[in-house]
């Protein structure tokens, strides 16, 4: 039994699965947006949300004690895979955000894919 167990397992084994999902977040970021399967985008919704949520906090405290900023720049550096893309979530997504208490992407149906049927969606971050 799976009782209390988070995450998705993807039908791949750990290392590979912690690929994916890094390789996933990190291309959300660099495109803004990424066409991928339903499973895999609700796999790393909440990853990339924690991750903005990460940028807008150390921005504020990093206006105070810089130490902070740069202490959440190398977490969100250990779980992406492109410093340009930690760069791009520091100086432009977590601003876009700063008013915004959560919810910073959006999951719209695109149908099913030819091959194998499976959902398609379209991840997005939420433009106000």
């Amino acid at each position: 039994m799976r009782h209390r167990v988070a995450g998705k397992k993807l039908s791949r084994p750990v290392g590979q699965r912690t690929a994916l999902r890094r390789n996933l977040v990190t291309e959300l970021f660099r495109h803004n947006y990424i066409r991928t399967t339903r499973a895999k985008a609700e796999a790393i919704q909440g990853q990339a949300e924690k991750l903005i949520t990460l940028a807008k906090r150390g921005l504020l405290a990093g206006a105070t004690d810089p130490a902070k900023e740069v202490h959440a720049r190398r977490l969100a550096a250990a779980r992406l895979n492109d410093p340009a893309v930690v760069q791009k979530l520091f100086d432009e997504i977590a601003p876009q955000f700063q008013d915004r208490p959560g919810g910073y992407t959006q999951m719209l149906k695109l149908g099913v894919r030819k091959g194998d049927a499976a959902p398609i969606v379209l991840l997005k971050l939420v433009e106000d």
